[in-house]
């Protein structure tokens, strides 16, 4: 990497169609595990004009209405009146039941060590979890700055501080940075949907963005726009309503933005719609818990955790810590200590997390809300994997 860059990430608010996918898709997966924790569940959803289609694999018990989930997604986002909503959306799908599972293991925390070592995955994949020291958070700062603009449009149309908005919006956020160094914000693009396309006019809109969507998310950061910042509002003109009316959605088509934003690697498989014993989402959120805690303790600048599963193994078969040469130690003890210290099993993972009781315990479900605005870095949810709690002890090693 390059000392000196530029980089870029992207956020959408909640009405893009791809993350109404997701939490389409992810809500599904809260309804079956609140009533049935041995629910094995693989979800996707597509959207486009005013279709919804939901593809689902299931076995439970448990009977979900699927279009009722769906519409209620569709209701909570906002697309109450609009050419797509909630009420008049025709929702197809294709679902296939499967038998039930046959060993259905104890609640996640009662798990025990002979339980764990049963828990095998049958998923082949490589997953990366990744930290670093430029976000209060321990997120990489572009998508960190671009998740509080997209968060803050979201804001000021469901609060009607803006009215004229409608839920489709997107931010993107350039940092520029000295030896690698996070230095001064490049650029600020802002994309809002607008109920009417001819109000407001481009200056105002402009200038209601400014005032309450992009200074107020710059209030409490070290680096904020200055006068070399460029600041795009709607560059391409109004945009009308937004939403699959314009384009259309799929799950799991915004990895970066679920993830780090580009500046650090993804396996590239979806996060959302897959129960809790798909390691290819859980394993992203157990190598993210490793590279978070490694940071916080001082450890390292920068940690990335690479976790290689193959199908029939309880664990990884490989694990690898790269610091980008900003670790305190050699990068191999790193690796050691993290495969020590952490477990990776499937079983560890679900025990350490309660992921499959966590959708009982939320109102309003856990894994809809976690399928907008990042899997990791929120601030407004009590995620597990974000956790700090083995930060002092790596520290005392």
């Amino acid at each position: 990497m390059k000392r000196n860059f530029i980089h870029t990430s992207e956020s959408v608010t909640e009405g893009h169609p791809d993350k109404m996918c997701d939490q389409i898709s992810d809500a599904i997966v809260d309804r079956f595990l609140e009533r049935d924790l041995c629910a094995r569940i693989i979800a996707e959803s597509a959207v486009s004009l005013s279709v919804v289609f939901v593809a689902a694999r299931f076995a439970s018990g448990v009977k979900v209405d699927f279009p009722n989930v769906a519409r209620k997604v569709i209701r909570r986002i906002g697309y109450v009146d609009h050419e797509f909503n909630f009420k008049t959306c025709s929702i197809l799908t294709s679902l296939k039941e499967m038998a039930p599972e046959q060993d259905c293991f104890p609640a996640d925390n009662e798990l025990s060590e002979e339980d764990i070592e049963r828990i095998a995955v049958y998923d082949q994949v490589t997953l990366f979890g990744f930290a670093c020291n430029q976000s209060p958070t321990l997120m990489p700062l572009p998508i960190w700055l671009a998740h509080k603009l997209s968060r803050r449009l979201s804001e000021v149309r469901t609060q009607n501080v803006l009215p004229y908005l409608s839920p489709d919006g997107t931010t993107q956020v350039g940092v520029e940075y000295k030896n690698r160094l996070p230095y001064r914000i490049h650029s600020i693009t802002v994309n809002s949907s607008q109920i009417d396309r001819t109000f407001p006019k481009p200056e105002r809109l402009r200038d209601d963005i400014m005032q309450t969507v992009i200074q107020p998310a710059f209030e409490d950061e070290s680096i904020a726009p200055d006068n070399g910042t460029t600041i795009f509002v709607n560059p391409g003109g109004p945009l009308k309503l937004g939403g699959p009316s314009v384009h259309s959605g799929l799950t799991g088509r915004k990895n970066a933005i679920d993830t780090y934003g580009g500046y650090a690697r993804n396996s590239g498989a979806a996060l959302s719609g897959k129960d809790p014993l798909r390691i290819d989402r859980v394993g992203a959120y157990a190598a993210r818990y490793a590279a978070k805690n490694v940071v916080a303790a001082g450890l390292a600048d920068q940690c990335e955790v690479e976790l290689s599963y193959s199908i029939g193994f309880v664990g990884p078969v490989s694990i690898q810590v790269e610091t980008m040469g900003t670790g305190k130690i050699p990068d191999d003890d790193l690796s050691a200590l993290v495969e020590r210290y952490f477990d990776f099993r499937l079983g560890g993972i679900l025990k350490k997390f309660n992921l499959r009781g966590l959708p009982s315990l939320s109102s309003g479900g856990f894994y809809r809300k976690l399928a907008a605005y990042g899997h990791f870095g929120r601030t407004d949810m009590d995620l597990p994997w974000e956790a700090e709690d083995k930060a002092d002890f790596l520290r005392s090693l």
